[in-house]
């Protein structure tokens, strides 16, 4: 070869080699910047106290920053009433939603609702009451129940009768102010012996309560584990979802690191009209601030449908 044509030929393959290095740099960059996401996804607090040290209000200026609409604090209820505030001060200047807080005491071990008992009933009616004044001080429009443990004594039919009863006591009190319940069914592995588990039953049950203020939490993370199937069973019950939580199996962790398919599953969400909240109820899958951008890097990719 010509010495003429060699250091051109390494001129050429030096410049490609320099190019690629700034394509890939200014791909890696699209992760770094603020990202227009297509679905409305809302990270927890502590999800990214690596990247924004100094509490859980610099947090919501991250998630912002990132491009994040929304956000959702299942302890919300239990926060300070000056830092609930102060949360949702913020979150109004940056215009974003306000996704679930848990409502009312979970029984993990107890049949609360299902035993149809008078005084637990009332502690979960008066736990409800309460809810809406947090929900309107954080401009909530949605709040978790969990019907608690099934009732080993009684029939099913029995125990659903009381849920229905409490859940339609409960919607006398939301209906008012526009405000929504939403059931979420958990699986049999983390959560074993719980009476509400598929989303048949949640929505057999949200059918017999018919109110706009009874709905269904589909959590896509307890959903695959109890049933699988998402797609489909999204599509049957889809009247009665008001709200859609995240979290890929095995290990609760950001989607792309289990066996969930999430592209296809948000691009179905997607398609079928859904706008509202994307709660993303799970863990980062690696430590610090690189496990903090893995899980922005994983939804950007997942939400490229």
């Amino acid at each position: 070869m010509k010495r003429r044509n060699f250091i051109r030929n390494t001129s050429l393959a030096a410049t490609a080699s320099v190019l690629g290095g700034k394509s890939m740099l200014a791909s890696d960059a699209i992760y770094e910047q603020k990202h227009e996401f297509k679905l409305n996804y809302a990270p927890h607090f502590g999800m990214f106290r690596n990247s924004a040290p100094g509490g859980i209000l610099n947090e919501l200026d991250f998630m912002a920053e990132r491009g994040f609409r929304s956000m959702e604090d299942n302890g919300m209820k239990g926060r300070e009433l000056s830092m609930q505030k102060q949360i949702a001060d913020k979150m109004e200047k940056f215009g974003m939603t306000m996704g679930v807080f848990v409502a009312h005491t979970i029984f993990w071990k107890e049949p609360n609702l299902a035993s149809g008992k008078a005084d637990w009933r009332a502690q979960f009616l008066k736990e409800i009451q309460e809810s809406v004044e947090v929900a309107k001080r954080v401009n909530a429009k949605w709040m978790t129940v969990v019907p608690g443990h099934v009732d080993l004594r009684k029939d099913m039919g029995y125990q659903t009768a009381n849920v229905i009863e409490s859940l339609r006591r409960a919607c006398d009190i939301l209906e008012p102010h526009g405000l929504t319940m939403v059931l979420e069914p958990l699986n049999f592995r983390d959560h074993p012996g719980l009476f509400l588990t598929k989303a048949a039953q949640a929505f057999e049950i949200c059918r017999s309560v018919d109110s706009p203020s009874c709905k269904i939490l589909f959590d896509i993370y307890h959903q695959q584990i109890h049933e699988g199937n998402l797609i489909p069973n999204i599509d049957l019950c889809w009247d009665e979802i008001a709200y859609f939580q995240i979290g890929d199996n095995p290990g609760r962790k950001e989607p792309t690191t289990g066996e969930i398919n999430y592209k296809n599953v948000f691009g179905h969400i997607y398609k079928k009209g859904y706008r509202d909240v994307m709660g993303m109820e799970h863990g980062n899958s690696r430590k610090g601030k690189e496990g903090e951008e893995a899980v922005i890097k994983a939804y950007i990719e997942s939400d490229s449908f």
